[in-house]
C-alpha cells in the first residue's frame, strides 16, 4: 500500500486521483463510506466486486481518503490488504491530513505492508518543472524565476492559493485553512479540551519562527505547565501546522543539544521577512529530504547548528547520520561569507555548504563540486536543483 500523508488542502487526494484515474474511491468524512468502512473489509469488498478471485485479478485499485479518523482503521486495512490487496493486482492508497504514524489506537503492526511517502506545498522548482529525477539527488538545473519565488513567498505553497495568484483570496483561504485544523483535525486527533489555548501557542510560534523553543517562557505565556506546552507543540506538529528542526550535536564541541527550532508549514504566515525566508528554505530542504528518504536515496534530515559560542548556520542536511550539507540563509548578497558556515565545514569536514542570498542573480553552477563551497549563491540556483 501507498500511504500519503501531508498538510490539509495540500493536494494529496487529487494526486492519489490523478495518479489512480480507475480507482475506487472511499471517504471516511462521507458518512454512507463511514458506515461502510465501519462494517468491515468483507463489506468493502463486497461492495467494491472484489469478493471473487477472479474480480480481485481484474481491479485496479482503491483510495482510502481520511481512514484514519475510524478507530480501529490500522486493524481494517490489515485485513483488507492481507485478503484482497497481497496479490500485488490490487493497488491501495491511503491519505491523511493528520500524521498516519500518530494513531496508535487499532491493532496490529502494519508493517511490511506499505510505503510512506510524505505530499508537500509547492516548491519552485516543482512550479518551474514537474518533472523529477529519482536516481539521482540533485535535479537538471530549472529556470527558477525571481516572479515565482516572490509569489511563493508571499502566498505559500499550498495549489488553490498559489494557483489563484491574489492576496484577497489568499487571506480568506489561510483562515478557512486554520479554522479547519483547529476545529476539526485537532478534535478529531486528540482530547484537548481547550483547543483555544492550543490555537494561542500556535500564534505564538509563528510570531518566533527560526528561533529556539523556550517551553518555559511559552507556558508563563499561556499561563500553563511546560510539559503541557511539550504535548501541545507535538499535537500542532501532527496536524501539520508546524515542523520542528533539532540541533546537530554529533561531533560539535559545547553544542546545543535540545532546542529546537519551529517552522511553519505555511510559511506565508510568517510575518516577520526574514524569518519567512528562513522558513521557506526550510520547508525546501525539508520536501527535498523526505523526497530523497522516501525513494531510497539514503537516510536523509534535516538540522541546525550552534555552539556555545554563539556560532550558528541555519540548516544542516545529514546523509546516513553524516554531515552533508550546510546552508546559510541571508537577505543580501552584500554581507560577508559567514565565519560559522566556513568553521563548521571544516571541523565537521562537510562536502557542500553555501550561504544562500535573496538578492543575488541566478547563475549556474555545478553543486557536485565541493571545491565551489563554501560560498555565497543566489537563492534560485539553491532552488533549482531541489526538489
Amino acid at each position: 500500500m501507498a500511504f500519503l500523508s501531508g498538510p490539509r488542502q495540500v493536494g494529496k487526494t487529487t494526486l492519489a486521483k490523478v495518479a489512480l484515474p480507475d480507482g475506487h474511491y472511499l471517504s471516511y468524512d462521507k458518512s454512507s463510506d463511514a458506515a461502510l468502512i465501519m462494517r468491515g473489509a468483507e463489506a468493502v469488498a463486497g461492495e467494491l466486486g472484489l469478493s471473487s478471485h477472479e474480480a480481485r485479478l481484474e481491479q485496479g485499485a482503491v483510495l482510502f481518503d481520511e481512514i484514519h479518523k475510524f478507530p480501529r482503521w490500522k486493524q481494517f486495512l490489515k485485513g483488507f490488504f492481507d485478503v484482497y490487496g497481497d496479490n500485488r493486482k490490487l493497488k491501495i492508497a491511503v491519505t491523511g491530513s493528520a500524521r498516519l504514524d500518530v494513531y496508535k489506537r487499532g491493532g496490529d503492526s502494519m508493517m511490511g505492508r506499505y510505503f510512506p511517502y510524505r505530499i508537500h506545498p509547492l516548491s519552485a522548482g516543482e512550479v518551474a518543472s514537474a518533472k523529477v529525477k529519482v536516481e539521482s539527488m540533485f535535479q537538471e538545473e530549472k529556470d527558477v524565476s525571481p516572479e515565482t519565488i516572490d509569489t511563493l513567498l508571499e502566498l505559500g505553497g499550498y495549489p488553490e492559493s498559489f494557483l489563484n495568484g491574489t492576496d484577497r483570496f489568499h487571506r480568506r483561504w489561510q483562515k478557512l485553512r486554520l479554522e479547519l485544523i483547529f476545529s476539526q483535525d485537532l478534535r478529531d486527533l486528540s482530547r484537548v479540551q481547550d483547543v483555544y489555548q492550543v490555537q494561542r501557542l500556535a500564534e505564538l510560534l509563528a510570531a518566533r519562527v527560526s528561533g529556539g523553543v523556550n517551553y518555559a517562557s511559552l507556558a508563563e505565556d499561556l499561563s500553563v505547565s511546560p510539559p503541557a506546552v511539550k504535548n501541545w507543540l507535538v499535537l500542532l506538529q501532527s496536524v501539520f501546522y508546524c515542523y520542528e528542526v533539532r540541533p546537530w550535536s554529533r561531533n560539535v564541541a559545547s553544542s546545543i543539544r535540545k532546542q529546537p527550532k519551529i517552522y511553519l508549514w505555511d510559511w506565508s504566515e510568517v510575518r516577520d521577512a526574514g524569518a519567512r525566508r528562513e522558513n521557506f528554505i526550510a520547508s525546501h530542504l525539508l520536501k527535498t529530504v523526505h523526497f530523497w528518504t522516501d525513494v531510497g536515496l539514503g537516510d536523509f534530515d534535516l538540522h541546525y547548528l550552534r555552539d556555545k559560542m554563539q556560532r550558528e548556520v541555519d540548516f544542516l542536511v545529514t546523509k546516513d547520520g553524516k554531515p552533508f550539507m550546510l546552508i546559510e540563509c541571508k537577505s543580501s548578497g552584500r554581507e560577508p561569507l559567514s565565519s560559522a558556515l566556513v568553521y563548521f565545514k571544516k571541523t565537521l569536514d562537510v562536502p557542500l555548504a553555501w550561504q544562500v542570498c535573496f538578492d543575488m542573480p541566478q547563475s549556474g553552477f555545478d553543486p557536485s563540486d565541493a571545491s565551489l563551497s563554501p560560498s555565497r549563491i543566489a537563492v534560485a540556483d539553491l532552488l533549482k536543483i531541489l526538489v
